[in-house]
């Protein structure tokens, strides 16, 4: 197969027309063949010399998946440089994002096919779009590429620089919340991303507002989703969830009010409040993939935390063996797990079998925990203020008593 090599921009183009043109008319002859190569490069000759660039780039893609199909990689990562490249020359953002449109949807065609090469050719394009809004929507056929192609690999990296896309795309909340799903979707299938996944679950939650009641119920499946991911994941014991609209709905959904009451246990409730669940809802449990042995240990850790918060700061062995429903000799065992676990900071006193909680992690955090955050930065920052203020009267009164003292040795 011969390669298509780009002279001038021009030339580049008709070769792609030319070579587009020739490949499925191959096996019919010349004598039926050439003429019409010979009128749709006519007619690329045209569009080139009227800038219709979007009619041009049409033509070029008129064989696409055959070339896709037949070509070599290199040959076809050459022949879709030349291709992408067309959006450079339009003045219009418009036009931009139309050809962009148009070939994203021929490149997503068969995301199966050579599945990696299809995800670099978007990306190149990606790269020559100036418009924000353009350079969005090549991103997100590129993320639905990589889920139908199973090459999320490839583009969860880009994950990483998410803020600053955010900045430049200068997208609405309804563009924001289709991004959100889409990378989770990306990261669903991966366990070592189960965390991550659970973070654009959750960002795409929290766009749903009280103005959004005529679609609130589009986002059930994803509130119901982001609860069991939450509850599965073994190190994740705090969340804001309770607060969200699109988690709130679930409450009194004749289908999904166990759910929301299952979450409500976890951020909220001990560990025998979950035991009493489970035993009337062990089916309900199994259905959603979560292994009773593990909600356990997760809730035994949280039930620590709760034992934990309470004001004296001294958790007596008996009251955590009794709320964790363990053996006399698994106390301390739990104890450091949690500690391990960053969930808090504590000595124990095996004299007097307490344990004393210096800091504990609170199971929520929402508005609440935000006012007293804002409450103790407050009380900080008048501490300091009093400190900086001291320092600087004694230094006046100091500066204050040197001079006095040379004026008398005078």
């Amino acid at each position: 197969m011969a390669t298509v090599i780009p002279t001038s921009e021009e030339d580049s183009a008709l070769a792609v027309v030319r070579f587009a043109t020739e490949l499925p008319w191959a096996d019919a002859g010349p004598e039926v063949a050439e003429p019409e190569v010979s009128r749709l490069c006519f007619e690329a000759s045209e569009c080139v010399v009227a800038g219709r660039w979007f009619d041009l780039v049409s033509l070029m893609l008129t064989s696409a998946e055959v070339i896709v199909s037949k070509v070599s990689e290199k040959d076809l990562e050459c022949i879709f440089t030349v291709i992408c490249n067309v959006v450079t020359k339009t003045e219009s953002p418009d036009e931009a994002l139309e050809i962009s449109k148009l070939i994203s949807a021929k490149i997503t065609q068969q995301p199966n096919d050579r599945p990696a090469l299809r995800l670099k050719i978007l990306f190149n394009l990606y790269n020559l779009l100036e418009n924000p809004y353009s350079r969005f929507y090549v991103y997100m056929k590129a993320l639905n590429l990589a889920i139908d192609g199973k090459v999320t690999e490839n583009i969860a990296p880009s994950f990483n620089k998410i803020d600053s896309f955010l900045k430049e795309w200068n997208i609405g909340i309804v563009d924001q919340r289709k991004l959100f799903l889409a990378m989770a979707n990306v990261l669903k299938e991966n366990k070592s991303s189960a965390k991550e996944s659970l973070k654009f679950l959750t960002k795409y939650l929290a766009t749903f507002s009280a103005e959004d009641a005529y679609t609130l119920s589009e986002a059930k499946e994803e509130a119901v989703r982001t609860i069991v991911e939450f509850v599965k994941a073994p190190d994740m014991f705090q969340c804001d969830l309770l607060d969200m609209l699109a988690i709130g709905q679930l409450e009194k959904d004749a289908k999904y009010a166990l759910v929301y009451q299952l979450l409500k246990i976890f951020v909220t409730q001990r560990l025998d409040a979950y035991l009493e669940f489970q035993a009337a809802n062990s089916t309900l449990l199994k259905s959603y993939g979560l292994v009773h042995e593990d909600c356990i240990a997760k809730m035994r850790l949280i039930s620590l935390v709760d034992l934990g918060s309470d004001e004296t700061g001294q958790i007596p062995y008996g009251l955590i063996r009794d709320t964790l429903r363990i053996n006399d000799d698994e106390v301390e065992l739990w104890v450091v797990k949690a500690i391990t676990a960053k969930l808090i900071d504590c000595k124990m006193d095996q004299m007097n079998q307490v344990v004393v909680v210096s800091r504990c992690t609170d199971r929520v955090f929402g508005q609440q925990q935000w006012q007293a955050l804002r409450t103790k930065l407050a009380t900080w920052r008048g501490n300091v203020a009093h400190v900086i203020g001291t320092i600087q009267k004694n230094r006046i009164t100091e500066d204050g008593m040197q001079a006095m003292q040379g004026l008398m040795t005078r």
